[in-house]
């Protein structure tokens, strides 16, 4: 059966890296659509841009393209996307599905939830830069996409763009906490991610915040969209079926 399927990008990324992803799933059927958040976009100016308007760029598109039954998939940073946009327009989504994904409660920003160092370094580095962070390529290679070898590695690293700090310093505001929210969930992990130490794992401190969801997970990096699409756009159809 098609479903359709709308995949937000994490940070630093754009919707162009996973439409490696999208085709497979396209191969299998389905509508996807691979949007660029506010924030990411050539030209926007990273030293103003936040959560509110990344997640407003996201509402925009599902109702522009009037996007009904929708496989709402985002990954990382994009799980604080997805989470405030279906507070606005929930009658446009069937299911959520956080792929190593930050899962808010109201009120929190992505910091609340990221390692201490990774917050200091952020810090540093937005204020030396105009408020925009990249990720240093050590951290890159060795925690994000310790899966691929060295050639794939440096030439995902090159396709990466600044992330507006204040996508990850600025709270979202839900209306409802996603426990209580009665649409459908998934939490897709893979299970070799070390973004997150394995001292404060993806899986279950954050995605049992979701309340009841489903469980999908698979070997591979953070970076999955880059190392193994195929593998990701199979699991991500488990994740999004009903």
């Amino acid at each position: 059966m098609a479903d359709t399927y709308v995949l937000v990008h994490g940070a630093w990324h754009t919707g162009e890296q996973l439409e490696p992803v999208a085709s497979h799933l396209r191969a299998r059927g389905h509508v996807v659509h691979c949007p660029t958040l506010a924030g990411n976009r050539p030209g926007d100016d990273r030293s103003v841009l936040g959560l509110s308007e990344a997640a407003q760029s996201l509402v925009d598109f599902l109702v522009q393209h009037d996007l009904r039954d929708v496989r709402l998939m985002g990954h990382s940073y994009g799980g604080m996307v997805i989470s405030k946009a279906v507070d606005v327009v929930p009658e446009r989504i069937a299911r959520l599905v956080y792929w190593n994904a930050f899962v808010p409660l109201s009120g929190e920003c992505l910091n609340d939830m990221a390692p201490p160092p990774y917050k200091a370094l952020f810090d540093a580095v937005a204020a030396g830069n105009g408020n925009a962070v990249m990720l240093p390529y050590p951290i890159w290679r060795e925690a994000f996409i310790n899966d691929a070898d060295a050639a794939l590695a440096r030439s995902a690293y090159n396709q990466l763009n600044p992330q507006p700090y204040r996508t990850f310093t600025e709270p979202v505001r839900l209306q409802t906490e996603l426990a209580a929210k009665p649409l459908g969930k998934s939490y897709l992990l893979c299970t070799e991610d070390t973004a997150m130490p394995h001292s404060m794992p993806w899986h279950p401190r954050l995605s049992e915040r979701l309340g009841l969801f489903r469980l999908v997970a698979c070997p591979g990096s953070h970076e999955l969209c880059f190392t193994n699409p195929e593998l990701l756009a199979q699991k991500i159809e488990e994740a999004g079926r009903d």
